[in-house]
């Protein structure tokens, strides 16, 4: 339930750092935030206090991102079962093989061992 909670605060987290990087616009002046402008967002806020802002949301959200996934691997429930680490043969196995289940003897090279069920040569009718 908690780690639930936890990864999807985390993408939650992530979709909103990804939006405030894409939206930040590079030194050469091209970016999102250059197609914003039109809408008079940018003239509100000032190009300069916008670049600051969307720096520290990026900042903050990266750390968060970080937190959160480091937060989640502690939350996951197969931490608390002993057995949760192996699979399903490892469970399966017997502590030892009895003595006689191996072949009493080799077969001889260029031999081949009888099918147990032979095929018949043509269909039964």
């Amino acid at each position: 339930m908690l780690h639930g909670f936890v990864v999807i605060l985390a993408l939650l987290a992530s979709i909103l750092l990804v939006a405030s990087v894409l939206l930040q616009s590079p030194k050469a002046g091209s970016g999102l935030t250059g197609g914003i402008s039109s809408l008079g967002t940018v003239q509100t806020l000032g190009v300069r206090r916008t670049g600051d802002f969307l720096s520290k949301t990026t900042a903050i959200l990266a750390g968060l991102v970080m937190a959160l996934c480091f937060a989640a691997q502690f939350t996951l429930p197969a931490r608390h079962n002993p057995d949760a680490g192996k699979s399903l043969l490892q469970k399966d196995v017997p502590a030892s093989l009895p003595a006689n289940s191996f072949p009493k003897s080799l077969p001889q090279p260029g031999t081949v061992p009888a099918p147990v069920n032979p095929v018949p040569a043509a269909p039964v009718k």
